[in-house]
Parts: C-alpha cells; structure tokens; sequence
C-alpha cells in the first residue's frame, strides 16, 4: 500500500525542507521494520519548486496471520487471500504513526515556523476502502479538515464495465494544511474509511484518537461516525467516550477504574507495587507521578506493550534513581516468578477475562501462593451491566479477546474461594455508574492477606 505527500510551495520557499519537516533525508531510501512488515520512505521527486515524499508498507501477510494481535475476517481463507497488501487502512496508519511520529507532534527544529504554518499540500492514496457503504464518505471525512478531495471510483474489472464499481477509489487531497495535521488525519481516516483495524483493539486506543484528534475531531461534523468507526463499534470503548451534552465529556469508565485502583492502593497501604498485565503503560504512568510509590514493577507478556510503556514513561531519559523506582519485566500471570515475592501489592487490571478459564486456577497459584503480595487488587467487567449496551448481542463481550465475563455473583464465588484457599480476606467495591438492577458497569476485589494472630 502507498500513499504520496507533495509540497510546492507559492513563494520562495526552497520545496526540499520537507525532508526537514518529516525528519527524512530526500536523498535516501529508508527502511523501517514494523508488525505489519516492511516500511519504506523514500522522494520520487526532489527539486526546490516542488518535493515529493512516499510511504509504501510492504504487507507481510503470513507473518500478520501467524501474531495474535491480527484482527482479520472470520473466514480462514480470508487470512491469506484479501486486499490488505494494496489497499489504504489502519496498516498504513500505523506505518504513518512509525515512520512520522516525530512529524505529527509538529515539531521542527530546523523549520519551526514551516511547521506550524499551513502549507499548500497534495495527499494522493491510490486505493482506499469505503467498505461501510455511507454515501460521499471521502468528502464527508475530509472537506471539513480543509481538504479539496478528488475521488475517482475503481471498476470492478475494467475490461467488464457493465459490471460497475468496487468498493475501491483513488483519492487526491490538495488544500492549505498544517503537516501535522495532515499526518494525523491520514492516522485516523484512513482505518475509519476501512472501517476495521489490523489488531486488538484496547483502551489505550481511546488516548491515540485523542491524540491524534487534537485540534480538528472535536469540531468535525462526523465526529460521531469517525469516533465509532475508530473505536471498532466497541460499545465498551464507546460508553467512555459518552459526553453528556455536545460540550461536557463524562468522565470515561477507564478514569473511574484508574481512579478506583489507586483509592485502593493507598486503602491497603502499599508503597511498592507490581502491574501485572501493564500494557502500554495507563495505570503505571499514574503510580510513576505519585511518590508515595517507591518501587513500581510492570509485567506483560508482550514485549511490544513493554516497549510502549517505556517510552510512555521516558524511562531512556530517566534519572538513575527513576530507571531504579520503575522496572518493566517479560512475564506471565499463569505462572510463578520469584522476582515477583514479597510486594506490598499487585494489580490485575482487566486481565483476568483474558485468561482462558482452565488456567485461572494457575492464575490464582501464581498470584496468591507464588508472588504473595500484602494486597491484591482486580477489576473486571460486570456482565450483567452489558444489557445496557444496546449493540452489544446477548452473550457478547466487550472486546474481542475477552475469554469471559463475570456475573457479579461468579466474580464473588472466584473471589471467595481464591481467598479462602490462600489465607486472605476480601472486600467488594462497585466502579463507575451503579444501575439500581444491573450494578456497576466494573466490579473490583480488593484482597488483604490475613496476619496470624
């Protein structure tokens, strides 16, 4: 898949500091690794009247099959023999987001005021999805951001026309648009034009259209149908991002549930924590900012979300004393670690669902009998709040990995068990908004190991 990025300027503006704003050489071709494949950044055109930039993602379909974070279409097959490799989606946006992470910020060091100006720009992506069928989506999406938008339909075959058009355009974007901006929209547009993402799709998705968002979503018309198509249609991704008028957001269920899990920790007393399941880094980032918490360890299995919480945490730029406080460690929930005894507490947030049931008992022996913490601290969902989301079918989850939900009546018979068979007692607390019938959309468990007497 390709897209191209080109500045000519109408002034006396030399086109080739583009290069300078991208933080990409004009004269080289750069390659850059990513879970989606090959990257790679290169100027078909470089010339001080007008500067050229493209991205192609070399799709390595068999490697996206074989990673678990794959999202692809239900029918095997489908894995292998599909239009991932060529057309414009959330792949891109990622690259985009890889290669230009830089360059979104708006920053430049060299060119601070080319940076934060409007530029005279041409975007073109010659193949991108409008597999949701709304009607004129390209210029729904982008005129609004100040975007004159060509799109020209793609024929099914070109030698059968009667047979009419795919689902496919190519697209030509020409307007007067801060780079930034420009990047950042590509980010988030292109996947909501696809209307599907390549991986899993958690909370920390929310933060990056946030992010991204800074400066044009909030006043964009379709910012509900952008919002619902980023956000994958999940009803427990989009519950948090409920406002409760066109001007005042609700605080998000994830604010609550951090919220929730700090009051908690400073409930049980505990000064040295451990983050089992970290992921990118959302609850660690709150402990790094309290000082009261002097050592904080987060565990994940995937080193990539390891990667992510730390450069969410700046730890390459920490002090010796800071790398000391907050240690990122590869490991497993199901299974025992001795560098894990002996915290004052540890903190499963929303893990548990993603643990298949017959491994819960060695979840439990890890946690309660091998780590041994002081205090041990989990939420979940609470399945019987999921009635009060309208989209979300009878037995449905609220994300795709999610190898269960509990009723508040099975995560107490867990809970009570759990404590009884390794000497700790527990206390219930509801989180976010209770419904009279349904309880709280989160339910969390708070246990403290008994002292002998």
């Amino acid at each position: 898949m390709l897209f191209t990025l080109t500045y000519e300027p109408d002034g006396d503006v030399d086109a080739t500091v583009l290069g300078y704003l991208l933080h990409k050489h004009p004269a080289k071709v750069q390659t850059f690794s990513a879970p989606v494949g090959d990257i790679h950044v290169f100027y078909p055109e470089a010339t001080a009247e007008r500067t050229t930039a493209a991205v192609l993602v070399e799709v390595d379909p068999i490697g996206l099959v074989r990673s678990k974070r794959f999202r692809g279409d239900a029918g095997a097959l489908d894995h292998y023999v599909n239009d991932r490799p060529y057309v414009a989606s959330s792949m891109l946006a990622v690259a985009i987001g890889t290669v230009f992470r830089t360059a979104m910020t708006g920053r430049s060091d060299s060119y601070p005021e080319l940076a934060e100006s409007p530029l005279p720009l041409r975007i073109d992506v010659p193949v991108v999805s409008t597999r949701g069928g709304e009607d004129d989506l390209v210029r729904r999406m982008f005129e609004p951001c100040g975007w004159d938008v060509v799109e020209q339909s793609i024929p099914l075959d070109p030698a059968y026309p009667d047979w009419g058009d795919s689902r496919y355009s190519s697209v030509t974007l020409s307007g007067r648009v801060r780079l930034a901006d420009a990047l950042r929209q590509l980010y988030v547009l292109l996947p909501v034009l696809d209307d599907t993402k390549h991986y899993w799709v958690g909370d920390d998705e929310i933060s990056k259209l946030e992010r991204a968002g800074e400066g044009w979503l909030a006043d964009h018309p379709e910012r509900e149908l952008i919002t619902r198509r980023y956000l994958v249609h999940q009803r427990s991704l989009l519950a948090q991002t409920a406002d409760e008028d066109d001007a005042v957001r609700e605080t998000p269920l994830r604010v609550h549930r951090a919220d929730a899990v700090m009051q908690a920790l400073r409930d049980a007393g505990a000064h040295r924590v451990v983050d089992m399941g970290c992921g990118p880094g959302a609850l660690l980032s709150r402990l790094a900012s309290d000082r009261s918490f002097t050592k904080i360890v987060g565990v994940d299995v995937s080193a990539r979300s390891l990667e992510r919480a730390a450069r969410m945490l700046r730890l390459d730029a920490a002090s010796d004393a800071e790398r000391e406080r907050i240690e990122l460690l590869h490991g497993s929930v199901v299974y025992r670690d001795d560098r894990l005894r002996g915290y004052d507490a540890m903190v499963l947030m929303e893990v548990i669902e993603h643990v298949e049931p017959p491994r819960l008992r060695a979840l439990e022996d890890a946690v309660f009998a091998g780590a041994e913490p002081a205090s041990v601290i989990v939420t979940t969902p609470n399945a019987e709040y999921n009635a009060l989301y309208p989209t979300l079918g009878s037995g449905g989850h609220r994300h795709d990995d999610h190898r269960f939900e509990w009723t508040r009546e099975q995560f107490r018979d867990w809970a009570d068990a759990a404590s009884s068979r390794h000497g700790y007692t527990v206390e219930y607390r509801p989180i976010g908004e209770e419904d009279a019938m349904l309880g709280s959309p989160t339910q969390l468990a708070l246990f403290r190991r008994e002292v002998a007497a």
